[in-house]
């Protein structure tokens, strides 16, 4: 996929993976398949996410650590690069399976410049600011929002990697509906609307969220901030369970503008390109 990223196997609900300089072995539960690289190669691993403890935790080895593994390392994609750490939750700050919706992003910007003055986007539920990161490399103005401020602050540090802490972005803390709420009453709109909900979440002030019961909604207000001659409509989703039909259907009253709606799974190609890690899903509309 990228120099500094690898999908090396997948299998038994694990992923291994090379972020950088460091191979990782996080839990995956769509790897509902065998593996294909032998219990050696897995167990070389610099570090593995264990489960069977309770809340999860990572286990290193000495040699990594010697490396700087417990510290953050840079792994790049393209021309964005991302801090990378073992975080809770077996995270770690970037998700390769949205390269592709990056580049989506990217052109359609670059697309949309050609017949626009300007184009604003508005990314809810921005994490650490992958797609932040491909506006902004493209020539949008970006406001982000995220309801905690370590993975702003992160994805702050991440503007700054790739050279893009200049450009127009406003970092903003806050819960995504209260925000959504204010910008309608201020008559903001934006050309470009990304939105990533997770199924469950709290806000900064312990709000809750909900994806049955919030997704609908805040489509629905967020298309109302979509301007006149707006470019792209774009929702990440991970829950399982559902199908990127159903919220590609949230978006099928944007073709009255004109354009089309598309859907499909994200995923991660394993090294050799002979099988792929599903990884989530997308709905996004684009202007004709």
């Amino acid at each position: 996929m990228t120099s500094d990223y690898q999908l090396l196997d997948s299998g038994n609900s694990e992923k291994l993976e090379r972020f950088g300089p460091f191979v990782l072995r996080r839990p995956d539960p769509q790897a509902l398949y065998p593996k294909r690289l032998s219990n050696d190669e897995w167990d070389k691993a610099d570090a593995l996410f264990e489960t069977h403890t309770g809340k999860g935790k990572w286990r290193t080895t000495e040699e990594a650590e010697l490396k700087g593994i417990l510290a953050n390392w840079t792994t790049t994609f393209g021309d964005l690069s991302f801090s990378t750490t073992l975080g809770s939750f077996k995270h770690v700050g970037v998700f390769p399976e949205q390269v592709s919706n990056w580049k989506w992003i990217g052109e359609t910007i670059v697309e949309a410049k050609k017949t626009r003055p300007k184009v604003s986007v508005l990314n809810l539920f921005a994490y650490t600011g992958g797609a932040t990161l491909a506006c902004l490399a493209s020539g949008a103005e970006v406001v982000h929002v995220d309801a905690s401020k370590g993975v702003v602050d992160v994805a702050v540090k991440n503007a700054e990697l790739s050279g893009l802490r200049e450009k127009p972005v406003r970092w903003i803390v806050d819960d995504v509906k209260k925000f959504l709420a204010r910008e309608l009453k201020r008559g903001n709109t934006y050309q470009g609307i990304i939105m990533d909900p997770p199924a469950y979440g709290h806000g900064p002030k312990k709000e809750i969220w909900n994806i049955e019961e919030h997704l609908l909604p805040l489509v629905e207000d967020a298309k109302k901030l979509l301007a006149p001659d707006a470019a792209f409509f774009l929702i990440n989703g991970y829950t399982s369970g559902y199908s990127p039909i159903a919220y590609g259907n949230t978006l099928l009253s944007l073709k009255s503008r004109g354009g089309e709606v598309e859907t499909g799974e994200l995923s991660i190609p394993e090294g050799d390109g002979a099988r792929a890690l599903p990884a989530g899903m997308f709905a996004r509309w684009r202007a004709a």
